[in-house]
C-alpha cells in the first residue's frame, strides 16, 4: 500500500516514524485486500488533531439537539426550529452545515410523518398532537463537520407510530454493535435491515449514511440493505454516520418535484429515522454525534 521506509516519516501526518504508527495498520490492509475486501483510502483515516476537531463540532451538534428536545411541542411551526438551530449554532459558535449546501434553503432538516428526509422548515407547517419528526442537526466548526438526528413524538402519539420510532432507533443500536476495526459495513446493513423486517417494516435502499468530518458527505456511502460479508473495511480512523430510514410500510419513495429536496414515501405511511456519527478506534468505537 506504501512505499515509505520503515524509519520514514508516516503518511498520517503524526511527526512519527513509519514503523511506530500505520505500518502494521497499512499491512493488515494490505492482507484484507488481498482476500479480496475492499479497503479505505488513506484520505479516509482522520488525524488525532483532525478527531479532537471533529469532537468539538459534534460537541456543538449535540447539545443544539440538546436545545431543540427542551423545546419542541405541538403549535410550533417547522421554521421555529429552523430558527433555534441558527441561533443555538452561532451562539455556541458553529456554523449550520445545511444553510446553503447545494442550494439547501434553511439550517436544519426537518422530516414529519410520512416525509422521510430532507424535509424544509416552514412557517406553513406546524406540528399537531400526534406528529412524530425528524430533526438532523449538521453544524460546522473550525472547518470540521458533525452530523445526527433525533426523532421526536409531539403529545400523544398512535402506538404504532411510537413503536416505529423505537424500533428505528434499535435499528442504529443493532448496526453499532457490528462496528468493529476492520470489520465489514456490509455487517452494519445487514443487522439494520435485519431488525427492521422482523419488525415488519422497510429500510430505504436509495438513501444511506455517509463518511463525515472534514466535508459534510465523504466517501464512503453506507447502505442499510446490504449483505453480511461485503462492503468496505472498517478501518480505525474512519468515521460516518450510521441513519437508516425505517418505513412502516413499502420501501418506496419520491422526490418532491416542486422544492427538489424533501423525500416522501410513496404509501404516504410514516418513516423514522435516528443518526449517529462513529469513529472507528483502535479496540472498537467511538460514537463522536447523537
Amino acid at each position: 500500500m506504501s512505499e515509505l521506509g520503515r524509519n520514514d516519516a508516516c503518511w498520517c501526518g503524526s511527526g512519527k516514524k513509519y514503523k511506530k504508527c500505520h505500518a502494521d495498520f497499512d499491512e493488515k490492509l494490505s492482507a484484507l485486500k488481498a482476500e479480496g475486501h475492499v479497503i479505505p483510502p488513506h484520505k479516509l483515516i482522520k488525524t488525532p488533531e483532525q478527531i479532537e476537531g471533529i469532537r468539538r463540532s459534534a460537541k456543538v451538534n449535540i447539545a443544539v439537539l440538546d436545545y431543540v428536545a427542551e423545546h419542541i411541542r405541538a403549535g410550533i411551526s417547522t421554521a421555529e426550529i429552523d430558527r433555534w438551530v441558527y441561533e443555538e449554532t452561532l451562539h455556541l459558535g458553529g456554523v449550520p452545515a445545511p444553510l446553503g449546501f447545494e442550494g439547501f434553503p434553511k439550517s436544519v432538516c426537518t422530516s414529519v410523518n410520512n416525509q422521510v428526509c430532507h424535509g424544509i422548515p416552514s412557517e406553513e407547517l406546524i406540528l399537531q398532537d400526534g406528529d412524530i419528526i425528524n430533526v438532523d442537526v449538521s453544524t460546522i466548526v473550525d472547518g470540521y463537520y458533525s452530523d445526527s438526528s433525533r426523532m421526536f413524538c409531539i403529545g400523544k402519539v398512535l402506538p404504532e407510530w411510537e413503536k416505529l420510532v423505537r424500533v428505528a432507533k434499535e435499528c442504529v443500536e443493532k448496526g453499532l454493535e457490528q462496528v468493529k476495526p476492520f470489520g465489514l459495513l456490509g455487517d452494519v446493513g445487514q443487522a439494520v435491515n435485519d431488525h427492521a423486517k422482523a419488525n415488519g417494516y422497510s429500510v430505504v435502499r436509495e438513501i444511506g449514511g455517509h463518511g463525515v468530518g472534514l466535508e459534510f458527505h465523504e466517501d464512503p456511502w453506507v447502505s442499510y440493505t446490504s449483505k453480511a460479508g461485503t462492503g468496505m473495511v472498517m478501518a480505525p480512523g474512519m468515521m460516518f454516520t450510521i441513519e437508516p430510514m425505517v418505513n412502516m410500510g413499502a420501501p418506496d419513495i419520491f422526490q418532491d418535484s416542486d422544492n427538489g429536496w424533501t423525500i416522501y414515501t410513496d404509501d404516504e405511511l410514516p418513516s423514522a429515522q435516528w443518526e449517529i456519527q462513529v469513529l472507528i478506534t483502535d479496540d472498537g468505537y467511538e460514537v463522536i454525534a447523537y
